[in-house]
């Protein structure tokens, strides 16, 4: 075998494998969350089920100008489902944010005044409230940060605190999804 066309071979064993390559986003969330495919798992996902989640986001990237891998999670949560069959009416998803991550939920206009640069996080979670997430802000992180109710993205709910939230959440149901 020429040694110098290994990576072509490669390229198309695994092509042919049937083993996907790519990740894609969607259908819930177009611009993100992307996920890969697996075929056949072995550990089948019921899709007759309600999947109630509760994430709890405590931590945000130290840079100004990096989305929070911890929401992509959460559009990755509805993507990977609805992609595998689970209708989305079957999908419910709270996100509860705090510490770190709390200046994340600042409009552009909030975010640019204290950072210097518009929030690579607003779009994101524009679209989690566009799917129904339920997204809230720790009531104790708001005002430890000083991220009043008119600083937040239009549509996120404040709360006593993340802790209430969680309670009251997971006594609905919910299973909590700690990030």
């Amino acid at each position: 075998m020429n040694f110098h066309h290994l990576p072509l071979f490669l390229l198309v064993l695994v092509t042919f494998s049937g083993i996907s390559q790519t990740t894609k986003a969607g259908p819930i969330i177009g611009d993100y969350g992307a996920v890969w495919e697996i075929e056949n798992p072995d550990f089948k996902t019921d899709t007759s089920q309600e999947f109630k989640v509760v994430f709890d986001v405590k931590d945000g990237p130290e840079s100004d100008t990096e989305i929070n891998r911890n929401l992509n999670t959460v559009a990755r949560f509805l993507n990977m489902h609805a992609q595998s069959g689970v209708p989305s009416s079957q999908i419910k998803v709270a996100l509860i944010v705090h510490g770190t991550a709390a200046r994340n939920l600042l409009t552009d206009k909030a975010f640019q005044k204290r950072y210097k640069v518009n929030n690579p996080n607003r779009e994101l979670v524009e679209n989690l409230l566009e799917a129904d997430v339920e997204v809230i802000m720790c009531g104790q992180s708001s005002k430890t940060r000083n991220l009043p109710k008119e600083d937040l993205i239009p549509g996120v709910k404040i709360a006593l605190s993340a802790m209430t939230a969680n309670i009251q959440l997971q006594n609905e149901g919910y299973r909590p999804i700690k990030l």
